[in-house]
């Protein structure tokens, strides 16, 4: 059977970086087998599903290159969850409870007061019809639960390894509410069977639900399951919960920002592995050397500033063909893409020094003489690199400056800032004219 994964968000809001990593680490596992991505939108909430919330989903991993192959929606396969619903209950799978909140809440606290796991202890099972009867005509109505197997349940997960949950410490899963809506547990293991899905990588968050499904797909696929793969969730770098962080962490967010999607991709790829993490603009490369025996039990650490370290060397590596086609800058030439390249972290920042070179700038004089003596001895005729060279002598011999005292005045007076690229590829683009007027304090 060819290999297939699934990356299956619910649309309740943004795409952040911890679900980005599983789609691409699920993503990288089909292609590095030759198998199948499929996009399932789990939307059976349908008070929280937004399509906007959707869109956004589909648009952040479009931008990452995370191409999928199938997609399909849970919100269209109700018919298909009511059918298997009734099977099992038929077939005494599933049983119906009418506990309200209030009495599961107190059973959970006497279950730890006398030291034991807090589960559900099946008493639905001993209500006969008339009980059921009289708390449905007391206002009650059922929910349902899976009946989980007396057995024990074991898996060998492909990150994690050997798995063992003792029944003893399972609750019986809510699988349908009283309003009749289904709860994630039953949906997505059918739609694992259906979709014949055969591998499934997710957060380390969902063991104890792989266990509950583990024992849904025995009783729904004849015993056989999938392949898990449990990768530990992502932390902030002092080890705080990242989702404390989630708002500033969004996709959408990042792209605003000004980050690279390779960037991102290149360390969401390598977090949690044992490979260095290295900056690449070619998802190809990615795939390549993807492997999922990589990933340790460790907790990774996302951090801010090594992904703003993997952004700049991709902008510093970027050739002006890529770049002249993202910025649409005018007059802005290759000599000032390699001007301006190697002092951008984002590559909109090249605006900015557009501006500097084709706009006006205010220019900073503190000193007033300082400027005049160095506007006497400004070079004629063309200026080439060797300019920056000829000048700063001349001025300084001038002057008797030297060292800061000679750079930063002239930084300043020229693009009205006090750091940039190199003057020496910058006072040629800017030319004669423009520094003339701005070495008189004038905005040119």
């Amino acid at each position: 059977m060819t290999l297939k994964v699934r990356f299956a968000p619910s649309p309740t809001g943004h795409l952040h970086v911890g679900n980005a990593r599983m789609a691409l680490v699920n993503f990288l596992y089909a292609r590095s087998a030759g198998g199948t991505f499929l996009l399932r939108v789990d939307d059976t909430d349908q008070e929280r599903s937004k399509p906007e919330y959707e869109q956004g989903i589909k648009d952040a991993l479009t931008w990452l290159g995370l191409n999928w192959d199938e997609e399909e929606h849970q919100s269209a396969r109700m018919a298909r969850y009511e059918e298997v619903f009734e099977d099992l209950k038929a077939k005494g799978f599933v049983y119906d409870c009418y506990d309200t909140p209030e009495e599961l809440e107190y059973m959970r606290k006497r279950l730890r007061s006398r030291g034991k796991a807090p589960i559900y202890d099946r008493s639905a099972l001993d209500l006969s019809d008339a009980d059921k009867e009289k708390l449905k005509a007391e206002g009650r109505e059922a929910h349902w639960r899976f009946k989980l197997p007396e057995d024990d349940i074991e898996w060998t997960d492909l990150v994690q390894g050997d798995k063992k949950f003792l029944a003893a410490n399972l609750a019986d899963p809510v699988i349908r509410r009283a309003d009749g809506t289904f709860l994630y547990m039953m949906p997505s293991a059918i739609d694992d069977i259906d979709m014949n899905v055969t591998h499934v990588l997710r957060g380390e968050d969902h063991v104890s639900n792989t266990a509950v499904q583990i024992a849904m797909f025995k009783v729904l696929n004849d015993n056989k399951f999938p392949e898990f793969a449990h990768l530990p969730l992502l932390s902030g770098t002092e080890g705080e919960k990242l989702s404390k962080r989630i708002g500033s962490l969004s996709l959408a967010d990042l792209q605003e920002d000004g980050l690279e999607a390779m960037a991102i991709n290149s360390l969401l790829a390598h977090l949690g592995t044992s490979e260095n993490i290295e900056a690449t603009n070619d998802l190809d490369e990615l795939i390549k050397s993807f492997d999922i025996a990589s990933f340790g039990r460790g907790t990774p650490k996302f951090d801010s500033k090594e992904l703003d370290r993997l952004n700049s060397k991709l902008i510093h590596e970027m050739d002006w063909a890529t770049a002249s086609a993202r910025l649409d800058i005018k007059d802005a030439d290759e000599a000032f893409w390699e001007a301006v390249r190697p002092n951008l972290s984002r590559l909109n920042d090249a605006k900015d020094w557009a501006a500097t070179v084709y706009g006006k700038v205010t220019p900073i004089i503190e000193d007033a003489d300082f400027a005049a003596q160095a506007l006497a001895v400004l070079p004629e005729g063309d200026w080439d690199q060797d300019t920056w060279k000829i000048w700063t002598t001349a001025v300084k011999e001038a002057t008797g400056c030297k060292g800061k005292q000679l750079f930063m005045p002239l930084r300043q007076a020229l693009t009205g800032m006090d750091h940039g690229p190199e003057l020496k590829v910058l006072l040629p683009l800017i030319g004669r004219e423009k520094a003339v007027a701005r070495l008189k304090g004038e905005a040119a």
